[in-house]
């Protein structure tokens, strides 16, 4: 990566869409040098060229699935250290008893949400330890926190998102290296879109009579967590629309 000398280097994972885009171009405002990654290259590219053009700052696409182990490593294994990772690929698949879920969407959770977030930190780690500085950010979920019927690995994966976060904090504790986890409400992105397999009229009601929370506000956030003195972590974000007191508590204007 051709970086500017002493550059801030932010790997941003997901970064096709949602928060994981609002993410980039709010670093990249803000000066970073990025590398960004996803599974449609397309995206990533017209994203590269955006945020280049606008912002005169280094950005890499790089294209691979984190369910794989071997892509990830392939993908990050010769990079230098990030400064930050933003490890916010995920996804959810159904909404039904776990009796009646899929099995396919059932593994594409666990291996996307859990295995996939795991591979990219477990790397990140490794690279930023020697040099003792670094921030490792997961974005998880209210689902992780507060579970609901009928999403129960969406839940899960989270909640096991939550738990990876609190015990690398300790691992990294005398590492210099800050870990954080944000678990947003809400957010109107392609979220309930992937979650329905493409039914956008069922995605759509899902937003309706509330006022959610946009991916922009919630990289707003993740900027601030990192933005902290040196000596200051936020640990922990909990962040909802204000029609929202918990995962399945709503309020729906009428």
């Amino acid at each position: 990566m051709e970086s500017k000398e002493n550059a801030s280097i932010a790997w941003i994972t997901g970064a096709t869409s949602g928060i994981g885009k609002a993410c980039a171009t709010k670093f990249a405002k803000a000066g970073w040098d990025l590398i960004i990654t996803g599974r449609r290259l397309e995206r990533l590219i017209d994203l590269q060229k955006e945020l280049q053009n606008n912002y005169s700052v280094n950005v890499i696409p790089l294209s691979f699935d984190v369910r794989n182990a071997n892509e990830v490593e392939t993908a990050l294994g010769n990079l230098p250290a990030p400064t930050i990772l933003i490890n916010n690929a995920g996804l959810s698949r159904g909404l039904d008893p776990l009796a009646q879920s899929l099995l396919s969407d059932m593994d594409e959770m666990i291996d996307t949400n859990l295995k996939g977030l795991a591979y990219v930190s477990r790397i990140a780690a490794q690279k930023m330890i020697p040099h003792k500085r670094g921030h490792i950010l997961h974005v998880g979920s209210i689902a992780g926190i507060d579970p609901y019927a009928n999403g129960t690995v969406y839940c899960a994966t989270k909640a096991g998102v939550d738990a990876l976060t609190q015990a690398l904090r300790m691992e990294l504790l005398d590492k210099g290296i800050k870990v954080s986890v944000i678990h947003p409400g809400m957010v109107e992105t392609e979220f309930s879109e992937v979650r329905f397999h493409g039914d956008t009229q069922r995605a759509a009601n899902v937003y309706q009579g509330v006022n959610p929370l946009t991916p922009e506000e919630v990289a707003d956030v993740i900027y601030y967590i990192i933005q902290q003195p040196a000596h200051v972590v936020l640990s922990e974000v909990v962040m909802l629309s204000a029609n929202q007191a918990g995962a399945r508590m709503i309020h729906r204007n009428h």
